[in-house]
């Protein structure tokens, strides 16, 4: 017998996903260039020359069999090392290489992190908005998701709702910041009352509650905007990082998760990761990319084409009416619909070709996301769409 909980995932498939099919399909019959496809985060600048050239220097040099033989489960002791060390030069935070869990992007990380820090049964708690796939995470891992509605003013923590959440069959808590799909960044004064309420809860629970940091778009800064480390806040904060974004190499699949040795049972966190590879066939990422990445660990591709997207956005939406808290960075802006609706609002924009995803999946009605990854000449030409779209509401 077929898998029911797989069976029944088929119809839920990721609206993301399914429009940006949809535009594939639609730029075959009326060309790329016309198809105003603002539905998948996938980046669309090229990544560092240096990895480029670390990559063709790893294939020209190096021994093959090494190079593309099996890692050790926990990753290359040379490449975790080498993450250790950055992490704390950048954020003054003790971390060694054995609190450092290679893995297989930013999702293959928050898979790690969630099953080693809760059972099955356990309550995780997360903010609207949030990425829609962390439901599918949570279901993965055995978990109940508690959202906690959004502050749709500026995006930061609504703590009066978290506390009224923070129940005794909650464990972890999911954050991302800067965030997908608002672009919100958690303020220094929001990780510090945040990280005072877990240790006041945990206090009252006799265990400690965990924070499960999620930093694929750390780097993605507009306009000098500072994203505070969360996990400086707080000491049992799990971090789960990608270069996806930084260095655009989504196609790679390369992440982390790092733990800092900040309380009892740390060294246990990175072992258990590699325990939980053998349930869920993880098997370690690549070993060619974890070597080519160690040697760019602070590099990043050129990603200002996103703020220059973002203000033409902000700018000319703002003047067709639209509702917008600015974005910080990432590369997505969240207004409000032009109606209570966000799939019908959603349905109408397709008629002139601009594909927008829906907000209901991440946790808040009534808006909808544009991921503005694309070339900016493609942003402006699609601004008479966006006209079109704001016309049919007037």
């Amino acid at each position: 017998m077929l898998n029911q909980t797989y069976l029944q995932m088929l119809n839920q498939k990721s609206v993301i996903r399914t429009l940006n099919e949809y535009g594939a399909q639609r730029a075959k019959e009326i060309g790329y260039q016309n198809v105003f496809d603002y539905s998948l985060g996938n980046p669309s600048v090229p990544t560092h020359p240096a990895f480029t050239q670390e990559m063709i220097r790893l294939l020209q040099e190096e021994d093959p069999v090494a190079l593309h033989g099996y890692s050790p489960t926990l990753g290359i002791p040379s490449v975790r090392q080498a993450v250790a060390e950055s992490l704390s030069r950048r954020f003054g935070l003790p971390y060694t290489a054995d609190g450092i869990f290679m893995t297989s992007g930013a999702a293959g990380a928050l898979a790690h992190a969630l099953r080693a820090v809760t059972q099955p049964g356990d309550e995780l708690i997360v903010f609207a908005p949030f990425f829609s796939e962390y439901s599918a995470y949570a279901q993965g891992a055995g978990l109940t998701l508690k959202v906690v509605p959004a502050d749709t003013k500026s995006f930061q923590i609504p703590f009066d709702k978290l506390e009224e959440m923070l129940t005794d069959k909650v464990t972890a808590l999911l954050i991302n910041t800067p965030n997908n799909p608002s672009g919100a960044v958690y303020s220094a004064e929001t990780l510090t009352r945040l990280a005072e309420l877990l240790r006041k809860k945990s206090a009252e629970l006799g265990r400690p509650l965990f924070l499960i940091s999620d930093e694929p778009y750390r780097e993605i800064l507009f306009h000098g905007a500072q994203q505070p480390y969360p996990a400086a806040f707080y000491e049992y904060t799990l971090v789960c990082y990608s270069f996806s974004k930084s260095l655009s190499l989504p196609g790679e699949r390369i992440g982390y998760v790092a733990v800092a040795p900040r309380f009892e049972g740390w060294e246990k966190i990175v072992p258990m990761c590699g325990q939980i590879s053998r349930g869920t066939g993880h098997n370690c990422p690549s070993s060619i990319i974890q070597l080519a990445v160690s040697k760019v660990l602070e590099l990043t591709s050129d990603l200002s084409v996103y703020e220059t997207n973002a203000d033409i956005l902000c700018r000319e939406l703002s003047g067709l009416g639209f509702e917008i808290c600015r974005p910080q960075g990432t590369f997505y802006i969240f207004p409000r619909a032009l109606e209570e609706d966000a799939v019908r609002f959603c349905e109408k924009a397709k008629e002139f070709d601009l594909l927008l995803v829906p907000s209901d999946g991440f946790g808040v009605p009534g808006h909808f996301r544009a991921a503005y990854c694309i070339d900016t000449e493609k942003v402006e030409r699609s601004l008479e769409a966006f006209k079109k779209l704001a016309d049919c509401y007037r």
